[in-house]
């Protein structure tokens, strides 16, 4: 019975979405009953799947309609759930439910709810069925249904400026990025005959020609637009600005996370290239550029949801960075902090969406001292950006401690310079994280209340509950890393390595030897935070990362002044009984300094997003021309 649950749940989803488009309109209790009920039953079952899959180490497979393999060769649609398929869909199935919840009590002033819960139906399936699928075409078609969906959805607030731009950017990229990943999948079925991916990776072995190395960069190319890697970012602000904050939560919780399982899929498992020190240098330049750009552009925003979108951009370049190594430390370093981000990042863009409800603003310079109306809200933010800054004894410093160390102990045995590098980029961006949420507390919940928002209060319940479940699971995380790693971690990194197993499972025992496929070795990973040369490390680049901060704007201090040059008298002292006005420091005020004297940079950053879409295509054509020819060179 148990193989039938991982069909089950994404079917059910899209039941859901079916019945909520026939009978939602008759009541919004039918309507909010069906969402909640279709995603609360899809969470049962992906859940009763962790005793048989991740402590007991099974692989469920199932192929539907029985079409199971004729003559040694795969057919059907099969459906395998190994623990790395299962460790991401326990992700998704949390995200959604979660984020199913907070919305009952976010869209009450919205129109259109019936849409919205159909539209959040088919993208939970659409991402529970990639994670979950072992047919590299069925993966294909879930990521279409997966964009058209995200699409919809950004655009569901339409009277907004930002929205049908948003969703016509989402729109043009992620095609792109679709019309990649279907070229490389139809360039494997001219080599392969088969879209089984377990048969896929007994017969290419790890061993590349000219097909498939094109196919190989086309398909991490289109994946790398799913997961918003730089430069195939581009439309990952304006869609997380422009959604409803219930579905930014999930663009970064579930969304994102489909483009990094498809990566580890490809690149451990199906094309099983991880061995190759080229492509590991690759991931890893790539991930240390994703979270120098996201942090330093979150830096510069003024924007609560814009400023998140950014630092998602960033977080996933550590978790590329880790996975990138192609070691057991790394693998478990990055799976983790996919994890932690998505508990994290989901967390504050809920805070983000009780900040909106209370007050109809994100702008940073319009906030403040929202501590006081806003108490739970307060505190959950702060738990989150105590997680995404790396602060103990949260989530966050277990999983980045993690993949410093992993960073560090690749780079002492490679002797690459360039994995040297990276470790010192994430310490960095690191400070810059946690420089960027010390702005936004300041700005948002601490300092003065703006007049314009004296009778805010704090959010309804059904609101508040899924921030507390999400803060108090960033601190579990963190307390009990090590069951995490014992108990999630371990069996889906060993998954990823365990070609073999995940080969039989699908195609029949003995079919990876007598294909003459071999795992890669695998061995636990050996962590621990008690390692004193890396804490004096850690010590050293923190020190020079502060000294960095606090040199940065000392020319030009002073008088603050104004676009114009004017003098602002917002700065300015009140004595005497003169009466105070609204002085709150803003997002446009904090770490100016780091701003003016990084101009030059910013200039550049500001005419690369330059918000035309054919920009933004281009940058994903070179990037994927980029990728491919390094493959060209370094796999053949």
């Amino acid at each position: 019975m148990i193989q039938h649950f991982p069909v089950m749940a994404v079917m059910l989803l899209f039941l859901g979405a079916f019945l909520v488009a026939i009978f939602g309109r008759i009541s919004p209790f039918i309507r909010d009953g069906i969402a909640i009920l279709t995603a609360t039953i899809s969470l049962i079952l992906i859940y009763a799947l962790i005793k048989p899959v991740m402590i007991d180490g099974q692989i469920i497979s199932y192929w539907m309609g029985n079409w199971e393999p004729v003559e040694g060769y795969a057919i059907g649609i099969g459906y395998e759930v190994d623990a790395l398929g299962l460790f991401f869909g326990l992700l998704v199935v949390t995200t959604f439910w979660l984020s199913g919840i907070y919305s009952l009590g976010y869209l009450k002033k919205d129109a259109n709810k019936m849409h919205y819960y159909t539209l959040y139906l088919m993208l939970s399936a659409s991402v529970l069925g990639l994670v979950l699928t072992g047919d590299l075409f069925n993966m294909f078609i879930m990521i279409e249904i997966m964009t058209f969906a995200s699409v919809a959805l950004t655009a569901f607030r339409n009277k907004q400026d930002i929205a049908l731009e948003a969703a016509f950017k989402y729109l043009v990229l992620g095609s792109i990025g679709s019309s990649m990943t279907l070229a490389g999948v139809a360039l494997i079925y001219r080599v392969c005959h088969t879209l089984n991916m377990a048969q896929i990776s007994s017969i290419i072995g790890g061993q590349f020609n000219l097909t498939t190395i094109m196919a190989f960069g086309l398909i991490v190319s289109g994946l790398c637009v799913k997961s918003y890697i730089v430069p195939f970012h581009t439309p990952a602000a304006d869609a997380y600005t422009a959604a409803p904050t219930s579905i930014s939560m999930i663009f970064s919780g579930m969304v994102n996370k489909a483009g990094v399982y498809g990566i580890i899929r490809m690149v451990y498992v199906v094309f099983r290239a991880m061995d190759r020190s080229s492509l590991q240098t690759l991931l890893v330049v790539f991930g240390a550029v994703t979270m120098f750009v996201g942090v330093t552009m979150a830096l510069a925003q003024h924007d609560f949801k814009r400023l998140l979108a950014f630092h998602s951009i960033s977080q996933i370049g550590y978790v590329i960075t880790a996975i990138g190594l192609g070691t057991a430390l790394g693998l478990n370093a990055g799976l983790f902090h996919a994890m932690n981000h998505t508990l994290f990042k989901g967390l504050l863009f809920l805070t983000a969406g009780a900040v909106l409800t209370a007050t109809g603003t994100t702008n940073l310079d319009k906030l403040g001292g929202l501590s006081k109306k806003m108490p739970v809200t307060t505190v959950c933010f702060l738990v989150g950006a105590f997680s995404i800054s790396g602060l103990p004894p949260f989530n966050g410093f277990a999983s980045k401690w993690m993949v410093y160390q992993a960073i560090y102990e690749k780079a002492s045995s490679s002797g690459n310079f360039l994995f040297a590098a990276a470790t010192i980029t994430a310490l960095i961006v690191s400070v810059m994280t946690l420089a960027s949420f010390i702005k936004v507390t300041q700005a948002v919940f601490f300092g003065q209340v703006n007049p314009e928002h004296s009778e805010v209060s704090e959010v309804p319940f059904i609101m508040q509950l899924p921030m507390v479940i999400m803060a108090l699971l960033c601190v579990a995380t963190g307390l009990f890393y090590n069951k995490v790693q014992e108990f999630l971690l371990a069996p889906a990194a060993k998954a990823a390595l365990s070609v073999t197993n995940y080969i039989d499972r699908m195609m029949g025992e003995g079919y990876a030897e007598s294909a003459g496929v071999a795992d890669i070795l695998w061995q636990p990973a050996s962590f621990s935070f008690w390692n004193p040369l890396v804490w004096l490390v850690l010590f050293v680049v923190i020190f020079l990362a502060v000294y960095i901060a606090i040199a940065t704007g000392r020319k030009n201090r002073g008088a603050i002044l104004e676009n114009g040059g004017a003098y602002d008298p917002k700065y300015a002292t009140f004595f005497s009984g003169e009466q105070e006005e609204f002085s709150q420091v803003g997002g446009s005020d904090l770490f100016w300094g780091f701003k003016t004297d990084w101009k030059g940079y910013y200039k550049v950053m500001q005419g690369l997003h330059s918000g035309i879409v054919t920009d933004y295509a281009s940058y994903i054509v070179m990037a994927a021309a980029v990728i491919i020819l390094v493959m060209f060179i370094c796999m053949r």
